[in-house]
This record gives structure tokens, C-alpha cells and sequence, in this order.
């Protein structure tokens, strides 16, 4: 073993807590040591788990940014379902001013009543005045393209 490498070995170190004011001796390299907790007072040890330290509110903090998270998610969860809703305007397929208009004067407002008529069959949907096959096949088309099937009552999806 080399000569003079080594640091001076104290057997009799004093370790005292801060937090508590705990001292005992352990053997070590320095003299004196000073810790912030000990096994004495930290809470894992001592069998208080239940109790946290909230530093700066760093617990509020980190609770906040979850509540902001979950009510993002619900957000846009709500913008997908409104999306999908049959009980959407007819208008928002935009058909046109003139089928729009003439799906309304036969008392079908929304997409859901829309695809039902069509789930009567096409010649149901062409007896609507002012209703006709262009119209019917783009309308098919918008309905496909909001993610329903055709054919199926709006209650269904």
C-alpha cells in the first residue's frame, strides 16, 4: 500500500441532525458531520408517511397542472362527441341554400332525422320537394364523412 494517499481516519466522528438535534458517532473521514434529516425524523422512518412536506407548494402546484390536464381532456373528449352529434343542424352539412331550405320546409332539422329518412330508402329521401339525387349523394358522402353508416337510425350509433 502506497504512503501519505490515504485521508486521516476518525473513529470517533460526531454526526449530529438539524432537524432534530440527534448526535452519534460513526467512524468517517471528517471529524464532524451535519445532516438535514436522520433516520430519527425523516418520515419513512419514523412511520409518518402519511404527512408531506409541501415546499413552496410544490404539492398544490403538481395537483393544479392535473386538474388543468384532466379538463383539457375532457374538452376535447366533448368537442369529438359534438362532432359525431346527430342532433346537429342540417345546415352544418352545408348542402347548399336551397336544399338546406328544402329539407327544413319538410320538417327534417337535423342530421339525425336526415338519416333516418334515408334509411327509408332513396326514393323516400327523393320525395322531399327541392331534394334531389346531387343532393342525395353529397349528403350521403358529408354523413359517411362525420363517421355514420348509412342506413342506421341516428339513435343507434
Amino acid at each position: 500500500m502506497r504512503e501519505k494517499i490515504h485521508p486521516t481516519y476518525f473513529e470517533e466522528a460526531v454526526v449530529t441532525c438539524a432537524s432534530c438535534g440527534t448526535t452519534w458517532t460513526t467512524g468517517s473521514t471528517r471529524k464532524s458531520i451535519h445532516v438535514e434529516v436522520c433516520s430519527n425524523c425523516h418520515p419513512f422512518f419514523s412511520g409518518e408517511n402519511a404527512r408531506i412536506l409541501d415546499v413552496e407548494g410544490q404539492v398544490d402546484r403538481f395537483y393544479k397542472k392535473l386538474q388543468v390536464r384532466q379538463d383539457y381532456v375532457e374538452t376535447i373528449k366533448a368537442k369529438e362527441e359534438s362532432k359525431k352529434s346527430p342532433n346537429k343542424s342540417v345546415s352544418e352539412l352545408d348542402l347548399g341554400i336551397k336544399v338546406t331550405g328544402a329539407l327544413e320546409k319538410a320538417g327534417i332539422t337535423t342530421i339525425g332525422k336526415l338519416m333516418d329518412k334515408i334509411g327509408e330508402g332513396d326514393e323516400a329521401a327523393l320525395a322531399i320537394e327541392g331534394f334531389g339525387r346531387k343532393a342525395l349523394v353529397d349528403s350521403k358522402k358529408k354523413i359517411r364523412a362525420l363517421g355514420y353508416e348509412i342506413g342506421t337510425s341516428a339513435g343507434e350509433e
